[in-house]
């Protein structure tokens, strides 16, 4: 059995989690809407058509914030389209995904969707085929009180309250290619920096999220200039990455977060860098909102303009929902500049939520992702610890110098409880995991120890057999005075509670 200690100290803390990192993200997009949170004809469905069982399903997992309506989606959306007599919507021939986009949902529908799921929206805005004044007029439809000609728009439509959006996309992955109306670094720059003036004057309370690079390898010269352009003006960065396993390199997947952690670190470097040439005593924040595991579903067929086909359905398995422990693990030891971040996505497409079309059986179930996401959406809001495991390493070709064991605490003040997460990597053996609590005030003691294992690592949950990769409180840490003993089973997910 190989052994790991875990050194940690009430004293060295990274900073506190914000909510908000235990984001999601909804794109009109294959089956996330239409199949998905909406389906009026399902036996669970409510009077405004929407999903009884899949709101119940993400109130499980306590996601805060939902990023709408996209995605590439939005770099040709018009917005008015989802507003207002559903009868008089238009259909449209959806570009970014080569579909026929309904409009029976819009901002008008999915607002309330997001309180029933006991969450709030992050807006993203069209920066792509439109621009700041289009930006500027949704926001005034979104929030301004009335008076003007987009908020009585909004009430004439039913809705006399304000929606009350606060966080704003500025654009998506506005540097690839494949974005309508894709930009270079300066004319994006350009140009979010000019919708972020307008938006803010419309309401000043917003905050707002410049694009990114869309994934690591894009990354450096893009952040650079468009942050010489809007530092000023926005609150967030994004950051979007995904992470697979095409070529069966367990080893290596399972340590990707590695590769997560040297992206923040790089972007924080460039944000940094720009901060002290434009003299700004303000600290640029990052918002990770667009991560998973993506690589099952590539290139699946569907018949091109047909409506809600499915698309990007990643059937996850056990390894998979070990890497997504590892990667929130890394998203939270950033907590002091990752705010917040976005699971992409949250249902049928790459998403830890699955359902059947009600014609099918409509039965709607957990994938293996959803456990790791949940718990540590549950118990990972507190204090992060700042920590260092002590164990054996390994390496393969991709990634270097990888330790056996990631791990992360939370402290808990005001419930005087310690969360522990961690997953041993190691495939053929258990760890020996300790830590010792004396730094800390009272005697510990063990609340619970959650385990999620399959003996299989390719193990999938299906309609048929949802329960197939469960966690279950079957781990055996234990409490010595204040030195805490748990065996960490090989390829498994750990959460440890301890009452101080």
């Amino acid at each position: 059995m190989k052994k790991s200690t875990l050194h940690l100290h009430p004293a060295f803390t990274v900073g506190d989690v914000d909510p908000r990192i235990f984001g999601s993200f909804i794109e009109h997009l294959g089956r996330a809407v239409y199949h998905g949170i909406y389906e009026p004809g399902h036996p669970t469905a409510d009077d405004e058509g929407f999903r009884g069982d899949v709101i119940d399903m993400v109130k499980k997992l306590g996601v805060p914030i939902i990023r709408y309506p996209g995605g590439n989606f939005v770099s040709g959306y018009k917005w008015e389209d989802g507003t207002g007599d559903k009868s008089k919507r238009p259909r449209r021939l959806e570009l970014a995904w080569g579909v026929t986009e309904t409009n029976e949902v819009g901002i008008d529908e999915f607002q309330s969707w997001c309180r029933k799921a006991d969450s709030q929206v992050m807006m993203a805005v069209n920066l792509g085929t439109r621009g700041p004044e289009e930006a500027r007029q949704l926001v005034e439809y979104c929030n301004h009180p009335g008076g003007t000609e987009y908020s009585d728009r909004r009430r004439a439509n039913g809705f006399e309250e304000p929606f009350g959006i606060k966080v704003w996309c500025l654009g998506n992955e506005m540097d690839g290619p494949w974005q309508m109306g894709a930009k270079t670094a300066t004319e994006y720059g350009r140009v979010a920096a000019e919708a972020a003036k307008l938006m803010k004057w419309t309401d000043p309370s917003i905050e707002l999220v410049a694009c990114g690079s869309s994934n690591y390898s894009m990354c450096g010269e893009w952040e650079e200039e468009v942050l010489r352009h809007v530092y000023d003006h926005v609150d967030y960065l994004s950051l979007h990455n995904y992470y697979g396993n095409p070529s069966n390199d367990t080893p290596s997947f399972l340590a990707c977060n590695l590769e997560m952690d040297t992206f923040i670190q790089t972007v924080c470097g460039i944000a940094d860098y720009v901060k002290k040439i434009k003299r700004s005593r303000k600290t640029m924040y990052l918002s990770f909102d667009e991560w998973n595991v993506w690589f099952h579903s590539h290139g699946a067929p569907f018949e091109k303009w047909s409506i809600a086909p499915p698309q990007l359905e990643d059937i996850y398995n056990f390894e998979d929902a070990l890497v997504v422990g590892c990667l929130m693990m890394t998203l939270l030891r950033h907590c002091d500049r990752v705010k917040m971040a976005c699971l992409a996505q949250l249902v049928n497409v790459i998403a830890p939520i699955m359902t059947e079309n009600a014609e099918n059986g409509g039965r709607c179930w957990a994938q293996t992702i959803f456990y790791p996401f949940m718990y540590m959406s549950q118990y990972g809001r507190g204090k992060v610890l700042d920590t260092r495991v002590e164990c054996e390493t390994y390496s393969t070709d991709r990634v270097k110098n990888v330790p056996y064991v990631e791990s992360l605490a939370v402290l808990h003040e005001d419930t005087n409880e310690l969360d522990i997460f961690a997953v041993n990597r190691s495939l053929e053996e258990a760890s020996e995991f300790t830590f010792d609590l004396s730094a800390f005030t009272g005697k510990p003691e063990i609340i619970e120890h959650v385990v999620l294992y399959h003996d299989d690592l390719k193990a999938i949950n299906t309609a048929e057999n949802p329960d197939n990769v469960v966690p279950e409180a079957s781990g055996d840490a234990s409490a010595n005075g204040t030195a805490i003993k748990a065996t960490l089973g090989k390829q498994s997910w750990n959460m440890i509670r301890v009452k101080l």
